[in-house]
């Protein structure tokens, strides 16, 4: 409890009216001094009395509307409090905010409750401009009497959490030939076996039933619409592998190809978390596994926590004459001059020379998390197109036995600098992506879906369509 101004003033006067009575023998005045200092002793068993019951009969509620938020952008954050009477005291409540928030002023976030009243509410903006998990204070009650003699300061109310993602890559799509893939991301397609189901019970068409789940086999065979229940096996262990290496890192600030297959990956990690699988993740750099975690279920946000701090790595010394390296250098090449006409075939012999796949990062990761796993396992690969023999090989190795592979590419074509100044040259680089990733679907047990910025896909596929047409006039 602490006293105001007005309090020393009033027991200022007390104490003055004391000593003139002493100095003047005039006991009158000291009767007056005794008066105000019992008048302030009464007014402050009072204060306590109403600040014990108010304590002690507020509920305050403090929620947020979303409970996860992208950072930059605003969450309402509503405050309500109710006595079981009429307040006795004066009450100001503020909402607490942590230092990375911004958005109402202190005095926009304090809620007041007049002496009489029995309940308030009010709710304010914030915006979160860093990415993080983070618990609001409690709210700042402010009670004060109505003689304005007592102020107290006390700390009540819930303190609800709120985890900021970091701003990612706007209109991602995910799909096959340009086509965008139509299920959510991990969801599992009726009318095939995929990994992790079981036939379960067949049962008639009911409206609601969406058409990926008729099976139409036995629609065919009945001669009605009918739906095949699948259920999901209990002994499959799902497996990230998380390619952040350097050519990870291709693509404009925000929207390199790590940012966009992150977002996937995270939107695949609830998939995951649906159907309480154990999730093993390992993140693959340019010198070998970076981070790893052993299959577990639960504790998936860990593992969002991961993909969220994974940052391309640099490369190095051993990676300079790569195939991947060598190629770029052979495709900068112009053959204008004799010399760079004479090293051009040396760089394509090269680079296929020293394409080896034992020992290659993605490929040793991938041996690595076989060793380490059982059951059915669905390995879930996110990574690019740079390493398209090493990343054949790696999928191969991961089917194998009961294996069953997602793989999430994006097409270099749409992520190097300058790649789309040349729509025709990215396009023919866009359709040898395609092949790649469809030689890489026909594999039995295995998926392949593109993953990328819209528009630049689109911006290539209509330059495309446009070169296709005069040759269908001709």
């Amino acid at each position: 409890m602490q006293v105001t101004r007005r309090y020393w003033a009033i027991a200022g006067t007390g104490l003055l009216l004391a000593v003139l009575a002493i100095a003047f023998a005039r006991p009158s005045l000291l009767v007056g001094a005794a008066s105000l200092g019992a008048w302030l002793l009464g007014r402050q068993y009072l204060f306590v009395r109403a600040l014990s019951a108010t304590a002690d009969t507020m509920t305050i509620e403090q929620f947020l509307a979303r409970e996860r938020v992208v950072a930059g952008t605003e969450t309402p954050v509503t405050l309500a409090a109710s006595l079981a009477g009429p307040a006795p005291l004066r009450t100001e409540i503020e909402i607490g905010l942590p230092v990375s928030a911004t958005g109402t002023d202190a005095e926009g976030r304090t809620l007041a409750i007049a002496p009489g009243d029995e309940r308030a509410d009010t709710t304010v903006t914030a915006t979160w401009a860093v990415a993080g998990s983070y618990d609001l204070p409690q709210p700042t009650l402010t009670l004060e009497d109505a003689d304005g003699l007592f102020v107290e300061q006390l700390s009540r109310g819930p303190t609800p959490s709120i985890v900021v993602e970091p701003e990612g890559p706007r209109n991602v799509h995910v799909g096959e030939g340009g086509e965008q893939l139509m299920a959510a991301y991990g969801r599992r397609k009726s009318g095939r076996q995929d990994t992790g189901l079981d036939p379960g019970e067949l049962r008639e068409y009911v409206p609601g039933d969406t058409a990926d789940r008729i099976d139409w086999n036995a629609t065919a065979r009945l001669n009605e619409p009918h739906v095949r229940e699948y259920e999901v096996e209990t002994n499959r262990t799902t497996a990230f592998l998380v390619d952040h290496r350097a050519t990870m890192g291709d693509g404009p600030t925000g929207e390199t190809k790590l940012d966009y297959a992150r977002e996937v990956a995270l939107t695949f990690v609830d998939s995951v978390a649906g159907f309480d699988e154990p999730l093993g993740y390992y993140a693959v750099g340019d010198g070998g596994i970076t981070d790893r975690r052993p299959p577990t279920a639960g504790r998936y946000d860990d593992v969002k926590r991961r993909l969220r701090a994974l940052d391309p790595t640099a490369g190095s010394a051993d990676d300079r004459d790569g195939p991947t390296t060598l190629r770029h250098t052979a495709r900068a090449l112009t053959g204008r001059s004799d010399f760079e006409r004479t090293l051009a075939p040396y760089l394509e012999s090269t680079a296929t020379y020293v394409e080896r796949i034992a020992g290659d990062p993605l490929f040793e990761t991938a041996r690595t998390s076989r060793s380490e796993l059982s059951g059915t396992i669905w390995t879930v690969i996110f990574t690019d197109d740079s390493n398209r023999a090493e990343l054949r090989e790696t999928v191969k190795l991961a089917r194998r036995g009961d294996g069953h592979v997602l793989v999430f590419l994006t097409p270099t074509a749409l992520f190097e600098p300058g790649g789309l100044a040349d729509l025709e040259d990215a396009y023919e680089r866009y359709r040898r992506f395609e092949s790649f990733r469809r030689d890489l679907a026909r594999l039995r047990r295995v998926s392949a879906f593109e993953v990328g910025p819209r528009d630049r896909l689109d911006a290539v596929l209509a330059s495309g369509s446009q070169r296709s047409r005069p040759a269908n006039a001709q």
